[in-house]
């Protein structure tokens, strides 16, 4: 993470679970995420057991709905996934994520084991997540237990491709496609692997607030090309991403008094 974005977490980000409790109780998050990266065998090759306990001690700190998310390792993600969808039996999580070059029959049938839902990953190919969310149906998986992920692009590093993904994906389900009509869901924290986002450099002005503008535009195009779930990083981004959408979907504007010109600043 970039120095000027842990300085909001602080010691929290060396404990899971206290840094999921800081998210929600100072930064109102509405939803947990949480990557098991290090249970990649390329990565520190955690054990499923102790990967387990870490998701256990989190359920425990939050009362807010929770994705669990693998390490992206084609082997190891379905038995952990397969193992968490076990020990959160009656906690109702997503699963995070299942792909065609990997055991999804295996984590579909742990998540319809214990009620669980899933979330179905394809790199901007509405054919090939149609084709996934079929085979996930097949296998007994019901509709609304599933959220798809067309991967998102940040700004200047591929959005585009997402914009075009994403609308096709809404359209489609709104046309009556079931196998596209799951919610969307943009992990828009992939705006910071763009070095613009995050690299010091005067004259792209600040970072503390380049970085943030970078992250939450990424968001609102990913808002306004279909996108439903927005798994993000930076809470003054969060907090802009929110009021827009309370301003562009609510039946109601937000009590809190919205400056479109100086937005950054709140």
């Amino acid at each position: 993470l970039p120095s000027f974005v842990r300085e909001h977490f602080k010691d929290s980000i060396s404990d899971p679970s206290e840094w999921a409790k800081l998210r929600v109780k100072k930064f109102n998050a509405e939803m947990i995420t949480l990557h098991m990266v290090s249970t990649d065998p390329l990565v520190n090759d955690t054990p499923i057991k102790e990967a387990c306990k870490t998701i256990e001690d989190v359920l425990q700190a939050v009362k807010v709905p929770i994705i669990i998310g693998g390490s992206g390792n084609p082997e190891k993600d379905p038995e952990l996934l397969e193992k968490a969808a076990e020990i959160c039996h009656g906690e109702k999580v997503l699963l995070s994520s299942v792909d065609l070059d990997m055991d999804y029959k295996r984590v579909a049938n742990a998540a319809i084991k214990y009620d669980h839902s899933i979330l179905s990953l394809i790199s901007m190919n509405p054919d090939e997540m149609r084709r996934l969310n079929r085979n996930l149906m097949n296998i007994g998986v019901k509709e609304d237990h599933i959220v798809m992920d067309l991967f998102t692009g940040g700004v200047g590093y591929g959005i585009e491709y997402s914009i075009s993904a994403m609308e096709r994906c809404r359209l489609a389900g709104l046309k009556g496609d079931k196998s596209l009509s799951m919610p969307i869901a943009s992990a828009t924290s992939n705006a910071w692997s763009a070095r613009e986002a995050w690299m010091k450099n005067d004259e792209w002005g600040p970072r503390e607030l380049r970085g943030p503008l970078w992250e939450s535009i990424t968001a609102l195009i990913a808002m306004l090309s279909g996108a439903d779930l927005f798994m993000m990083l930076d809470p003054s981004a969060i907090k802009m991403v929110r009021i827009a959408s309370e301003y562009i979907f609510g039946k109601e504007k937000p009590s809190d008094e919205f400056e479109y010109r100086s937005w950054i600043k709140i």
